[in-house]
C-alpha cells in the first residue's frame, strides 16, 4: 500500500487542523492505521491509531482529548483532527499502516510496515 499524507500547515496556538492520509489499493480496510510525529532532534513518537473497522481508537496522552482519529474505508482515507493545538505539537506528521497488528503494539514504529511521506505541522505561540 502507498500512503499520501496531507493537510499540514501553520496555525496559531489554539487552532485546528485536519490531517488526511490517502491509501492506494483496494484492501485499505485490511490495514490497521496509525499517526506518528517527529519534531526536530527528537525520535518519532506515537500520536494515534485506529483499528480496521474504526471501532477501536488509541491516543497518546499528549493529544488525548484534543485529537480524533477516524477512517473512511470507502475513500481509503484515515484522518487526524487536531484541536487546541499547542507549540509542542509542531512536528512532521506521518501516517503508517500494517496488516499484522498484535494487541497493544500500536505504540511502536516497528509495528508498521508502510509509511507516508509526512506533512509538516507548525504551531506558533
Amino acid at each position: 500500500v502507498q500512503l499520501q499524507a496531507s493537510g499540514g500547515g501553520s496555525v496559531q496556538a489554539g487552532g485546528s487542523l485536519r490531517l488526511s492520509c490517502a491509501a492506494s489499493g483496494r484492501t485499505f480496510r485490511s490495514y490497521f492505521m496509525g499517526w506518528f510525529r517527529q519534531a526536530p532532534g527528537k525520535e518519532r513518537e506515537f500520536v494515534a491509531a485506529i483499528s480496521w473497522s474504526g471501532g477501536s481508537t488509541y491516543y497518546a496522552d499528549s493529544v488525548k482529548g484534543r485529537s480524533t482519529i477516524s477512517r473512511d474505508n470507502a475513500k481509503n482515507t484515515v484522518y487526524l483532527q487536531m484541536n487546541s493545538l499547542k507549540p509542542e505539537d509542531t512536528a512532521v506528521y506521518y501516517c503508517a499502516a500494517t496488516k499484522e497488528y498484535y494487541s497493544g503494539s500500536y505504540y511502536y514504529t516497528r509495528t508498521y510496515d508502510y509509511w507516508g511521506q509526512g506533512t509538516q505541522v507548525t504551531v506558533s505561540s
